[in-house]
């Protein structure tokens, strides 16, 4: 298989990767996030921000998936009795530019209550809906790996290389990549299946990958990936 064109290098640095040892990782793609009444929207975000990735993502998931590729999905929530919401992370959470928004985690909302396991706002929207045979990691934090078993999901299937996509880039994705670059894994990141709530921010995301090098990985597009697998 061809590399993939991407900056600063093609990707993967190696030139091995099959659908054997590649998984594309979606990152928390939740109502909470990029849905109507959802956290983001309540905050008064734009969630066509956080929307734009949708279509992107369902063309890369069609292809790779019909190709026998490892597709693994993140949730990002809490345990109904919030027993491991750190107290800090909730009071943020109800902040705005203006003070106190009396929306938060745990708090209930047009989606049910924020970022709470089975709540509506945290199931993964319809269009990029997990199919059965594809692990969903439920997440308390930031990152995919802390307090889950996403690296032993990863390790048992023979996963060296990640492709990522999903919600937001500069905080979920971003800690995500970083943390599997630092275990070892050959990270790519898809600019245009990913998205911030701050246009800036999503810029920034993506350029602090490609210094030194590659730091985290490498960074392309949907359809620079889809070019390689054609």
């Amino acid at each position: 298989m061809k590399q993939v064109a991407a900056e600063p290098y093609a990707w993967p640095w190696n030139g091995h990767w099959s659908s054997q040892n590649t998984a594309l990782v979606v990152i928390d793609m939740q109502t909470d996030f990029c849905g109507k009444g959802g956290y983001i929207d309540q905050l008064g975000y734009d969630i066509s921000l956080t929307r734009a990735p949708i279509q992107p993502i369902a063309s890369v998931l069609s292809v790779m998936r019909r190709i026998g590729f490892h597709i693994i999905h993140t949730r990002e929530g809490h345990r109904p009795d919030l027993a491991d919401l750190p107290a800090n992370k909730r009071w943020r959470s109800r902040q705005t530019e203006h003070g106190s928004s009396g929306v938060g985690i745990g708090d209930p909302g047009p989606c049910g209550r924020v970022l709470v396991r089975g709540e509506p706002g945290w199931e993964i929207v319809p269009e990029l809906a997990p199919a059965p045979d594809e692990p969903v990691i439920d997440k308390p934090g930031k990152g995919s790996f802390y307090a889950t078993d996403f690296d032993m999901v990863l390790r048992l299937r023979g996963v060296s290389n990640i492709i990522l996509c999903g919600i937001t880039t500069d905080v979920c994705v971003h800690t995500t990549m970083r943390d599997a670059n630092d275990r070892g894994y050959e990270c790519l990141l898809l600019g245009d299946c990913c998205a911030a709530t701050d246009p800036g921010n999503h810029a920034a995301a993506l350029k602090m990958v490609t210094m030194q090098n590659g730091v985290f990985g490498a960074v392309s597009t949907s359809k620079a990936l889809l070019e390689a697998l054609d």
